[in-house]
């Protein structure tokens, strides 16, 4: 599978994980995993069902986890719920205050969950971490009509001080939002360092809060109220994301290229960021697209059960195929329900959540896999 690409070395962080484990890389490629489909027989299975926040309705965090939680159930004979939510912050939250047992989120916000920094001002959250699972790609879109080919471009120039742009950055406080204000915060300060003739207080975009689907919707052209709404609009997210893709069959679409402000923000920020691509077959584009790539984090509770955290882990590695490709379901044709992003799931690599703690059955899985 054409999969996003590293453009540029990632910054050496010092202790890893692994080290804290205690295992080497050379013990990490000998992964050995138990070999029944429920893993470890003298394993308990959950007691009690439990809650899986996922994220936007038809977004890869959504379906990623309805499959992953599709197959936990079919291991454990527990139910695992998958409900749609706003994504990283609203998963973040849900955790921390136990209205859900597991959920995904990106890795800036939960260093600022972690630390109480940011949309998290307010006090830092408690919470634990299983995996680092695949990496979320900045996309922002722009229909193949407009005259935007650049991110300046949404932006008031010399030429047209008066453009005002809108432009969807996702729900209130999800992640999406909060990535889409840093970039666009970052472009509008090197716009105006670059020409200081332009008003600093009239140089910005109109931004409004929606879900993936209604940008998709508003992004479109217009016949109702709410299509031709929104110029442009920000998705953080996994490859291909299904409604986005949809649009290239509709109206056609263009990705920005963020290359400048992406090395930009890893180079200053702390949180994960990583200056990647999308590749062109990703989306039907004429060529690969630079962009910001954000791991994502499968957290739990604090005191999530030790076995929801075991079973949990091992179904996401025991069957990461059947993730991959979906599964067979009455009525449906296989394959129902997976999504390419699974092929990016590597124990290897799933340990590094810090400054996020490993739940403890997380920690001993990986320890008997010899991770």
């Amino acid at each position: 599978m054409d999969r996003p690409r590293l453009l540029s070395p990632s910054r050496p962080t010092g202790l890893t994980r692994r080290s804290v484990l205690g295992f080497g890389a050379a013990a990490a490629s000998g992964l050995l995993l138990p070999g029944c489909s429920r893993g470890r027989a003298d394993e308990p299975a959950p007691s009690e069902a439990a809650v899986f926040s996922t994220g936007n309705l038809n977004g890869v965090y959504n379906k990623f986890g309805t499959a992953l939680c599709a197959l936990v159930s079919e291991v454990t004979g527990m139910e695992l719920k998958p409900i749609v939510s706003d994504g990283s912050v609203d998963n973040l939250n849900r955790v921390a205050g136990r209205k859900a047992d597991l959920g995904f989120c990106t890795s800036d916000s939960a260093l600022a969950a972690y630390e109480g920094t940011g949309d998290f001002s307010t006090g830092p959250l408690r919470f634990t971490a299983l995996a680092r699972v695949y990496d979320n790609y900045v996309h922002i879109v722009v229909p193949m009509a407009s005259k935007a080919s650049k991110l300046d471009d949404l932006f008031p120039s010399k030429a047209d001080p008066n453009r005002k742009m809108v432009v969807g950055v996702g729900p209130k406080d999800s992640g999406t939002e909060i990535v889409a204000n840093m970039i666009l915060n970052r472009a509008k300060a090197e716009l105006i360092q670059k020409n200081p003739d332009l008003d600093p207080g009239k140089v910005d975009v109109i931004r409004k809060n929606l879900t993936l689907e209604e940008m998709v919707a508003a992004v479109q052209p217009r016949g109702t109220a709410t299509r031709g709404s929104i110029d442009a609009f920000f998705w953080s997210g996994g490859v291909p994301t299904d409604p986005i893709a949809a649009l290239q069959k509709t109206i056609g679409f263009r990705l920005l290229d963020i290359s400048a402000v992406a090395e930009s923000i890893a180079l200053k920020e702390f949180g994960g960021f990583l200056v990647s691509a999308i590749p062109p077959s990703q989306y039907g584009l004429a060529s690969s697209v630079p962009t910001l790539a954000i791991p994502n984090y499968l957290i739990a509770k604090q005191d999530l059960s030790d076995s929801w955290a075991w079973w949990t882990l091992n179904t996401l590695f025991r069957r990461q195929n059947d993730l991959i490709k979906g599964t067979p379901s009455p009525g449906a044709s296989p394959g129902t329900g997976g999504h390419p992003e699974a092929g990016a799931l590597d124990p290897r690599s799933a340990i590094a959540t810090m400054p996020v703690p490993l739940h403890p059955a997380a920690e001993r899985w990986y320890r008997q896999n010899h991770i």
